[in-house]
């Protein structure tokens, strides 16, 4: 199933969201950090396919599990790379015309 570019921007700013309270919370943060982790990575993949989704689920995963760099919104940046700075098109929804015979 392809989503709209527009609803993997509001899922990447919400994971980028939870990934930043996780460093607000004091002594319990960084271990949900742990569990976190590995979500976001997962996540990930499953949001950009092919190469460039593996490297971001990487990327997340590494930064996630960081303590000092949960300030990084990776699923925006990631977002920005594949629909504004990468130059690969992608295919924009055709409608498909159905003539009925009555």
């Amino acid at each position: 199933m392809q989503q709209s570019k527009y609803t993997l921007l509001r899922k990447g700013l919400l994971f980028d969201a939870v990934g930043m309270i996780t460093m607000a919370i004091p002594v319990v943060g960084p271990f949900l950090d742990l569990l976190w982790a590995p979500y976001a990575a997962k996540k990930m993949n499953d949001m950009y396919s092919g190469t460039s989704g593996k490297v971001a689920s990487v990327i997340v995963f590494i930064e996630e599990i960081l303590p000092i760099s949960d300030f990084i919104p990776t699923f925006t940046l990631m977002w920005l790379y594949t629909f504004v700075l990468s130059t690969k098109k992608h295919p924009q929804p055709q409608p498909i015309e159905v003539k009925v015979n009555e």
